[in-house]
């Protein structure tokens, strides 16, 4: 795990010694996402793969040391027996006599060899600088899953809140559906006393499958908004705490400025970018390096054992040997074909590519963190005016149906204000969900979004 996984055990830890929850609250969540996130564990599995690289690439500077072994039996005779004819001394007939035996795999020689070896670079530029390069893009590898922690932090309180919403929006549109019933009631009512016509009834009727049928939709949303976050820890959460009436609502602490420095000294993205940018530059001195001269010691030991060759009863050569070996390995490269060359222009073209790309990272982090701040203090004012449009549609509601008590206003008129109503409630609590991610993102794309952050937050939510 990264050093943000471990910092939010240590504060989870520290949570849960001094308050106990009996829910599923925001800290305990991403803990489990943390254990749990598919993505992230990919991502852990993919940075670790990487780092071999880095091992691999310093390999070329270490010993190699090799044993090598060997055993081996030689047969050799004619295809086919050879016979000759010879007189009998004593009958004086010719006799067919065999001379030589046909090749056996019986009689043979064998022949085992063991022997050592170690090699040691002394001068290899290109290595070096291939050994710097795989630094480099470790360095930049460990910042890219640091990202991946707080990419975490923002997924989990993204999909977190979204059940808030969804929840909020469920109430809201239930007690949308219950004021349009007992509307639906009273108008049956009165129109069966004569005070309304039967076309009230219909408007009300409508209102009322109107305000059910979005119900039955939005407790659908819901479901659909447990089973996001179930994804990300993989265990259902049927309750979770919710985000107190309280919680306060401030301007960013800060001007824009202090806000584009803190992102140019601490994002993430900028930093794994340099650092992509610094092994583009290694690679390119490496492959600059390809045609500079090597040099290389040697080390050889072998012992060979070989058996004797008989031939027509004499043995020849065989018997046991040692040989050594010391040698320096001198290589220059002076020509493979292009590759070399063709090899660094490649380098040069991947250090302008990291060049631009550290640029664009740097324009998007202006533009990103401006509009961060932005939306940020516009949703402070967005929930001012969400708030002052509940109470100035809450009394416009009360005005309309006193109004239609006494015929000055007429049902439709009611159910329009009644719809506002609701809907600023829906826009109100839309807004605050919408505040509380948007001051993370700040912090995210600033580069200080921190497990403290989640803890503060989470002592705002209802235990």
């Amino acid at each position: 795990m990264g050093r943000i996984t471990k910092l939010i055990g240590i504060l989870l830890v520290s949570s849960l010694s001094s308050s106990f929850s009996y829910g599923d609250d925001l800290m305990t969540i991403l803990q489990l996402a943390l254990e749990n996130d598919p993505t992230l564990r990919q991502a852990e599995a993919n940075y670790r793969a990487n780092r071999e690289n880095v091992i691999q690439s310093r390999s070329s500077f270490l010993p190699s040391f090799g044993l090598g072994a060997g055993t081996s039996r030689l047969t050799s005779g004619p295809t086919d027996s050879v016979y000759v004819n010879i007189p009998d001394p004593v009958s004086g007939n010719i006799v067919r006599t065999r001379v030589q035996d046909d090749h056996s795999f019986s009689p043979g020689v064998n022949n085992h060899n063991w022997g050592v070896s170690l090699t040691q670079s002394l001068v290899n530029v290109s290595s070096w600088y291939g050994f710097q390069s795989a630094k480099a893009s470790d360095r930049a590898a460990a910042v890219n899953l640091a990202a991946q922690e707080q990419d975490l932090i923002m997924r989990v309180s993204a999909a977190y809140f979204d059940v808030l919403r969804a929840l909020d929006t469920l109430e809201t549109n239930v007690q949308e559906e219950e004021a349009a019933l007992r509307s639906l009631d009273q108008t049956r009512q009165r129109e069966e006393v004569g005070l309304v016509a039967i076309t009230d009834v219909y408007d009300s009727q409508a209102a009322y499958d109107l305000a059910r049928n979005t119900t039955i939709l939005q407790q659908d949303l819901l479901q659909s908004r447990y089973e996001a976050l179930e994804a990300i820890t993989g265990q259902p959460h049927p309750e979770i705490s919710v985000l107190r009436e309280d919680f306060p609502i401030v301007d960013v602490d800060g001007n824009l400025n202090s806000w584009e420095d803190q992102a140019d000294s601490n994002s993430l993205a900028i930093a794994a970018a340099e650092f992509n940018l610094d092994a583009s530059r290694k690679t390119l001195k490496a492959r600059k390096s390809d045609h500079l001269p090597t040099l290389d010691f040697q080390g050889l030991f072998g012992h060979v054992v070989t058996a004797p060759i008989t031939s027509q009863g004499i043995q020849i050569g065989g018997g046991a040997s040692d040989r050594s070996q010391l040698a320096l390995n001198l290589s220059i490269p002076i020509y493979s074909g292009g590759a070399v060359s063709s090899r660094r222009r490649a380098a040069e073209y991947g250090v302008i590519a990291a060049q631009e790309s550290l640029e664009l990272t740097k324009r998007q982090l202006t533009q990103n963190i401006r509009n961060a701040y932005r939306r940020v203090n516009t949703d402070v004012l967005v929930i001012a005016q969400r708030q002052q449009s509940i109470t100035s549609a809450q009394s416009a509601l009360d005005a309309t149906e006193l109004g239609a008590e006494v015929g000055t206003r007429n049902i439709v008129e009611v159910l329009r204000a009644r719809e506002n109503l609701y809907r600023a409630l829906r826009q109100y609590a839309d807004a605050r969900y919408n505040y509380v991610l948007d001051s993370l993102l700040l912090k995210q794309v600033s580069g200080t979004l921190s497990p403290q952050d989640i803890i503060e937050l989470n002592e705002w939510l209802d235990q």
